[in-house]
Parts: structure tokens; C-alpha cells; sequence
């Protein structure tokens, strides 16, 4: 059963005129015939009953309609619903954010993504470096921005988007406000906040041990508004990517004035393999700077 053929029935039933049928689908009046009688065959009986010049649905014809009127329907709508997904017109697009990205710098790549691509119905999923990794490997993501300092699997196709400073985050009457540097071992003996989410944790830890500091960790959250809000009121100080500051100081962390010690590196990563149009266009758009 072909498209054309069930176009040619439909015609046919509408008009019940095979002649005014066949110039509404644009073809000849035995292209029309011929169509109808392979659509016969293949149902196993006749659609139409032509008597002189009256045209009549045949039994089979009238309970058969109905069904192929929606199978013309939904392929119809199915070819509209894809160009409009290649024009990136009503295109759904699922974007992972790492949810230790802070809001202040991204807004500004949202207006800017919705300028250039109005159609992209964007959802933003938030979630851990290791939730979004595995929401990409399981094709649940389409893209997703995010910093860790492992390597990405081989799976993966990662573009660096930004690098920031590491900073210490206190509160603004801490005596760190006074200070012209702030280094590694001053921010280390500090009653310390500790980010669980912070997907750098370990890297600082292992910086610290180098250092023979040994951190005291007073709180432990998921939560970064928690954290800074506890930051805030003094409650000690934590570690953060400059981006994720909204209600602190924050200084960066240097071992000399030249040396910033601490950075991470956003990075937008997606599946390796086919790439269909939309997210060719699209990648490209995921350029950012902090």
C-alpha cells in the first residue's frame, strides 16, 4: 500500500467522479484507475461500484475509509512535524546544566540562544556532573554543559566553553576582606562549607594534602543556596567557581599575586555520532565566556 494510492482512493470517495479526482491529484485518469485497482488487490476486494456515470463506495470501500483517511493524516503531520524540526521551528532540545553552574553569567547565553533560534523549545535539566553523564550516554540529554577534571569518555564529544577562577567565598566582614591576597593555606585553616556537589572537591582535597592543610568541614550540603546563604551569616567560608558567587566576597585563591592556583573549565559535551541537522546548527550557538 503506497501514499499515492490511498490519495487517489480518498480522492475518488470524495468526488465519486474518477475524472475530477484524477485532476485533483494531478495525474492522468489511468494513472488514477491503475492506482486504485493495486490498492483493490492488495485489500482483497472492490472499493468502488461504477454504474454508467455513478460512482459508488462499495461496502468494503466505506468501512476502509475512515482508516486510510488517518494514515494519510498522520504521515502528513509527521512530515510537517519534520521540517519544522529541521527549520528548528517547535524543535525540542534537552540541555543538562551542572548544577554547580551559577545562574549569573548563563542567562545571558539564554537570551542569546533564544535571539538566534525562537523555535527551540529548550528544557534545561539540572543535576550532578555524574548525573548528567549518564543522562547523555542514555540519550536522555541532547547536550550538556559541564566542568569535571577527568577526562571525558571516548563517547563523548566535549568543546571547552569558559574557564574560571577558583575563589574562597567569606563573608563581608571577614577579615579575608582586609587582605591584599588570599592563598591556599590562609582559605584551608578556615571553618569550611562543604559543597557535596562540587565536582572539583577532590582535586582541592588532594591540593590541600599536598599542602598539609587539613580542612575543617563545620556543614555539608547539597544545596548552594544553602551554603552561601550559611556563608553569608558566617558560618565559615567554601570553595567556588567565580560564576556560582551571588551572596558573598569572594577572592581568588593564589600561592603569589601572578599565580591563580585553582581554575575549572566548562565544558558543553554531547554523544559521538550521526548529527542531524538541528544539533549541528545549534552546537554551534553553545559559545559563552566568563
Amino acid at each position: 500500500m503506497e501514499m499515492h494510492q490511498i490519495r487517489y482512493f480518498l480522492a475518488v470517495s470524495e468526488y465519486l467522479n474518477f475524472r475530477r479526482a484524477a485532476e485533483q491529484c494531478n495525474v492522468t485518469g489511468p494513472a488514477l484507475t491503475r492506482g486504485i485497482q493495486k490498492l483493490e488487490e492488495e485489500l482483497g476486494g472492490e472499493l468502488f461500484r461504477r454504474e454508467r456515470n455513478l460512482t459508488h463506495l462499495t461496502n468494503l470501500g466505506t468501512l476502509i475509509r475512515p482508516h486510510l483517511k488517518r494514515v494519510l493524516s498522520e504521515a502528513e503531520g509527521a512530515k510537517v512535524t519534520a521540517e519544522q524540526f529541521l527549520r528548528l521551528e517547535h524543535a525540542p532540545m534537552k540541555v543538562g546544566v551542572m548544577c554547580t553552574i551559577g545562574p549569573i553569567y548563563f542567562m545571558g547565553f539564554l537570551s542569546d540562544f533564544h535571539a538566534k533560534h525562537p523555535g527551540v523549545e529548550l528544557t534545561l535539566v539540572d543535576g550532578t556532573a555524574e548525573k548528567l553523564n549518564e543522562l547523555l550516554r542514555n540519550g536522555c540529554l541532547d547536550l550538556a554543559i559541564l566542568g569535571q577534571p577527568e577526562p571525558f569518555q571516548d563517547t563523548f564529544q566535549a568543546v571547552p566553553l569558559y574557564r574560571e577562577r577558583f575563589c574562597v567565598a567569606f563573608p563581608v566582614a571577614h577579615a579575608f576582606h582586609a587582605q591584599e591576597m588570599i592563598t591556599m593555606n590562609h582559605a584551608g585553616k578556615e571553618p569550611h562549607l562543604l559543597r557535596v556537589n562540587c565536582e572539583f572537591q577532590d582535586h582541592i582535597s588532594r591540593q590541600c594534602q599536598d599542602l598539609g592543610i587539613n580542612i575543617p568541614i563545620v556543614y555539608r550540603s547539597e544545596k548552594e543556596d544553602w551554603i552561601q546563604s550559611m556563608v553569608a551569616a558566617g558560618f565559615g567560608v567554601t570553595f567556588l567557581g567565580i560564576s556560582g558567587e551571588s551572596k558573598t566576597e569572594v577572592y581568588p585563591i593564589r600561592n603569589s599575586k601572578e599565580d591563580h592556583i585553582l581554575h575549572q573549565e566548562g565544558d558543553i559535551a554531547r554523544r559521538k555520532g550521526p548529527r542531524t541537522r538541528t544539533r549541528t546548527r545549534t552546537r554551534t550557538s553553545f559559545q559563552f565566556q566568563i
